[in-house]
């Protein structure tokens, strides 16, 4: 098969390309950079451009008339810069996309995977949410993938298009081969923080939000190695169609995480038991939009894909540590 990936240049679309190559598909990148570096997109075929360019993607099918179908990374990500810039989150993440999606459908090419969020779930009392929850997203990040997946269901009601709709947990970790991970110069999400602190390269691990309504007042998360993750998007492709026709629908809501709530602290715990040594902490409030968080029923995805992880949080933290130390070496910063 022939997918194009957008944001393929990103740290979980670079992988979900090495994924796809292992099982003996074609990724297509299409990346604008302006998150994802060049180098990660290697000797693939690749477009530099913007999601909703409709002649370059006119001139992508052209070029690539075998594509199957197109799963959808392209997204900023950061939920206080969302919270900063709302703007920016809602022309890149839903106006774009709707463009995108009008275009490829246009062109017979309606197959979408899209990349959402377990952030947008409302939060419930074990924390444990299936695809049928009620949502309730607390910031514009999570509000822009929210704004998108409805706005595929009324495209899938209305038109040709298909859509499995992926709501990540958390990814850690790197790919198997540690040539690429998490490449933001400033970390943003946890486990590489915590991973510098290890490894002395930055002084402490903040930990946001101690009140919460958990077990010990942290965040609760479902954290799943990148590898796992990337993995799933092999098989929601090579599956779509089937996934569609079992379920009914013209698209399709499938969380992809271990199953496991694992608060902060608990987090931290096992990084240090991994690593070895203690990772200096302070403590902060909630950072602006950040929620209690949730851990994923993953039963819908081992029904429909026959997925589920199969690495586990000291693989994905010993993961995410051996590419703490490579980084450098990889991207000339740490």
């Amino acid at each position: 098969m022939k997918v194009l990936v957008t944001g393929g240049a990103g740290y979980i679309g670079s992988i979900t390309c090495k994924a796809l190559e292992v099982a003996g598909h074609t990724p297509v990148v299409l990346d604008s950079l302006l998150v994802g570096p060049r180098l990660y997109v290697g000797d693939r075929i690749f477009y530099e451009g913007d999601i909703a360019d409709r002649a370059l993607l006119r001139r992508i099918v052209e070029e690539h008339p075998d594509l199957d179908a197109t799963i959808h990374m392209a997204a900023r990500i950061v939920v206080p810069e969302s919270v900063e810039k709302p703007y920016e989150y809602y022309r890149d993440n839903v106006a774009k996309s709707l463009e995108m999606f009008d275009e490829l459908t246009a062109l017979g090419r309606p197959r979408i995977l899209f990349s959402s969020t377990a952030s947008l779930y409302a939060l419930t009392l074990d924390f444990e949410v299936t695809e049928g929850d009620p949502v309730d997203p607390t910031s514009p990040y999570a509000r822009t993938k929210r704004m998108m997946e409805m706005v595929l269901e009324d495209l899938a009601r209305a038109t040709d298009l298909r859509a499995v709709i992926l709501r990540y947990f958390n990814p850690i970790g790197a790919d198997p081969d540690l040539s690429t991970g998490y490449h933001l110069r400033d970390a943003t999400h946890v486990v590489p923080l915590m991973a510098q602190a290890a490894l002395g390269l930055r002084d402490t691990f903040t930990l946001t939000g101690t009140d919460h309504p958990t077990r010990d007042g942290s965040g609760i998360r479902d954290y799943i190695h990148v590898w796992d993750l990337a993995r799933a998007h092999v098989r929601a492709v090579e599956e779509f169609d089937a996934v569609l026709e079992k379920v009914g629908e013209p698209y399709t809501y499938i969380n992809l995480g271990s199953g496991d709530g694992v608060t902060v602290r608990e987090l931290l715990a096992a990084v240090e038991r991994v690593v070895g040594r203690s990772v200096p902490v302070v403590e902060a409030p909630a950072r602006p939009g950040d929620a209690a968080g949730a851990f994923a029923s993953a039963d819908k995805a081992a029904d429909l894909l026959g997925w589920r992880t199969e690495l586990s949080l000291d693989e994905a933290i010993a993961s995410a540590l051996a590419w703490g130390e490579k980084r450098q070496e990889i991207l000339g910063y740490p």
